[in-house]
């Protein structure tokens, strides 16, 4: 008897579905992927139960032929490629068609589908077919699986928890969304609407949905070319991060990838304005010729080999560097206080002009962030704040949250004298130039304000208003300086803006690799273990171009005459040392990375720290200094350099401004 045998076709599609079908989002993302092959503009997606109990798909795309359907269930049976040549050109979601057989013989299938002229009825259950009927002529699919790996408990039991499985349903979903915008999806669990977008096109707008208004307001729009690839999305202002990179979502020709080079160069395109360990919310949305992109690598079409791949990078971090570089990033210091507190939002609030901007007014709402990035319906009831504090919103020229009014007392005038009193002239100065909020993207009939819609993204040259002139009132605490000009008070941390003017100070100095040398009348020697000196050794020429030239003293030994003349004096070894830590932490820093994190290095050394008390004439010249730099805002680390009460802020704190329970006369 042959010992070698073909699988039976029931077993072949169980296999095959241990690689497509690894959860029940695996299921969800099959079927939409389907739905937007099929041209679909809604789609419902309905689960119970995380997903394990059911999920129904519904969708108003092309629909199914009664004499495809049953084809559709067999494996590598599909419409997207016919030759050798599509497969270099997928330009659809779904090709390899494993996907409907693969669900089928690890779960109860229910498919009713219609081309709107003729509808088929079709239920498979563990990959054998029990029934085909007649079904309705609504044009569309709508497909129910349930009793998923019923036939395979293995898979059931390492299955996570009900809360991490509808965790990963809607990562999926979202990211489908944020790739399709024009399309409308809901998502539903147990009978609760976790996401809907409006299907307009409008990117923006489904951040919103799934990130929240206030993160939205927050981010700003970015575009890009090269002669290969078309860049365009949405990127985070600094100051609102989160802890970890899923929040960057990188879309090649609308499919959601994943990429570890891709998203170090959204990163990248940070620089030193995030906080160590922060991640910042980036939606990317790159279009390339699909010859370009190799999407039959996975499965799951989750990880595409590219080509040029760095030339895409580069174009990713420059393109954010340089629309981040002419933003005002200092923060709202009233916000940053706040960030902490727990927010209820309205529904409503969906409907306000994201571009609408009060030019006396710049106050920021306390942004929020939702637990597993909810839809908006979610966002009105469970949101947490959870920003970093490392830069502020920009200013008119981005996606910035307008001055919510503070509700009045309705003032009652009996007389005509009384129209001269101090509530009413405090009534017509606050409401004289007040516009009407309106829809996102919407235009002010009446008037055209002079603001950049968030839509657009801009490369204006910096001006003399990105950081403000200052000037000096006192110290607090040896730490920190309190600074006023025209629109309020500054706060500074000392340390924070010395490290800032160092660090491009000694940025430079490294770069020019000067070959001036201060010799040492004591050599310096330098004992590391053998595995660290194999390393050492090999990195010997990265070390000269920075001017420290070493050399072998014994078995473990490294011996240094001389050094940069930049270096401070006495702390010639420590630096040395720390210099050489970058290079066992990274062997394959760039020269240019290496000068980076020794110029932060040594930055933060030779900083003035806290509880030193400065006089005025040193303060006076840290504040005049400040502005010079290339990025006044923070500190190589990420950290803010200064806070800004606007002079509405220190009205309300001192209850100038009041609630409408406060008597008229505030004054």
């Amino acid at each position: 008897m042959a010992k070698i045998h073909e699988l039976s076709s029931v077993l072949a599609d169980q296999i095959a579905a241990g690689e497509v079908v690894e959860r029940p989002a695996s299921v969800v993302k099959e079927l939409v992927e389907n739905a937007l092959d099929a041209h679909a503009t809604q789609i419902d997606v309905l689960v119970l139960e995380s997903g394990v109990q059911s999920i129904r798909v519904i969708d108003d795309g092309d629909g199914i032929a009664d004499d495809d359907v049953l084809t559709a269930f067999k494996r590598h049976a599909t419409s997207k490629i016919t030759s050798r040549a599509d497969l270099f050109r997928v330009q659809s979601l779904g090709f390899r068609g494993e996907a409907l057989p693969s669900i089928a013989s690890v779960a109860d299938v229910v498919l009713n589908t219609s081309t709107g002229t003729t509808g088929t009825s079709i239920h498979y259950r563990g990959g054998k077919l029990l029934k085909q009927a007649p079904a309705p002529l609504r044009q569309g699919t709508d497909i129910t699986v349930t009793e998923l790996f019923f036939n395979t408990p293995a898979r059931l039991k390492y299955l996570k928890s009900a809360q991490t499985e509808l965790a990963n349903i809607v990562d999926i979903v979202n990211r489908l969304a944020l790739s399709y915008p024009a399309v409308a999806f809901r998502l539903v669990h147990n009978s609760k609407e976790l996401l809907k977008t409006a299907g307009r096109g409008d990117l923006q707008q489904v951040i919103a949905g799934i990130y929240g208004v206030q993160n939205a307001r927050k981010m700003v729009a970015i575009e890009g070319t090269t002669a290969d690839y078309r860049l365009s999305g949405y990127v985070a202002l600094p100051e609102l991060t989160r802890a970890s990179r899923q929040y960057i979502t990188i879309l090649i020709n609308g499919r959601a990838i994943k990429n570890q080079l891709l998203t170090k160069a959204v990163i990248k395109g940070y620089g030193s304005k995030l906080m160590v360990g922060r991640y910042p919310i980036a939606v990317i949305a790159l279009e390339m010729d699909p010859l370009l992109v190799d999407v039959n690598v996975h499965p799951t079409k989750q990880e595409v080999r590219l080509s040029k791949e760095p030339e895409l990078a580069k174009l990713i971090s420059t393109t954010i560097t340089n629309r981040l570089a002419n933003v005002n990033l200092i923060p709202s210091a009233l916000t940053n206080l706040g960030s902490h507190r727990r927010e209820r939002l309205n529904t409503d609030q969906l409907a306000i002009d994201l571009n609408a901007a009060s030019s006396q007014h710049q106050t920021t709402a306390q942004p929020a962030m939702s637990q597993v990035a909810p839809s908006m319906a979610a966002a009105a009831t469970e949101m947490a704040a959870e920003v970093s504090v490392s830069a502020a919103p920009e200013p008119l020229s981005a996606a910035t949250p307008e001055r919510t009014p503070a509700k009045s007392q309705p003032i009652m005038i009996s007389d005509a004298r009384e129209l001269d009193n101090t509530a009413v002239a405090a009534f017509d100065d606050r409401y004289q130039a007040e516009t009407v909020d309106l829809p996102f993207g919407a235009a002010t009939p009446e008037k055209t304000l002079a603001i950049e819609p968030a839509t657009k993204a801009t490369s204006t040259p910096a001006t003399d208003e990105r950081f403000p002139a200052l000037r000096y009132l006192g110290q607090m605490h040896g730490t920190y300086l309190l600074a006023e000009a025209d629109d309020g008070m500054y706060i500074l941390d000392q340390h924070a803006a010395q490290e800032r003017i160092n660090y491009e100070y000694y940025r430079q100095a490294i770069g020019e690799v000067s070959t001036d040398q201060q010799n040492l009348l004591v050599p310096i020697i330098l004992d590391y273990p053998t595995s660290d000196v194999l390393k050492i050794k090999e990195q010997l020429p990265l070390l000269a171009q920075l001017g420290l030239k070493l050399e072998a003293f014994g078995g473990n030994s490294f011996i240094i005459h001389s050094h940069p003349t930049w270096f401070k004096a006495g702390q010639e070894e420590d630096t040395i040392r720390e210099m050489i830590d970058w290079v066992l932490q990274d062997g394959k820093l760039t020269v240019a990375q290496f000068r980076e994190k020794s110029a932060i290095m040594m930055s933060c050394k030779r900083a003035i720290k806290a509880n030193h008390h400065l006089d005025d004439q040193q303060a006076r010249a840290l504040l005049e200094k400040l502005p010079t730099c290339e990025n006044p805002f923070n500190c190589p680390h990420g950290r803010p350099v200064t806070v800004h009460f606007t002079n509405t802020d220190m009205e309300k704190m001192f209850k100038r401004i009041q609630d409408n329970h406060i008597s008229q006369n505030t004054h």
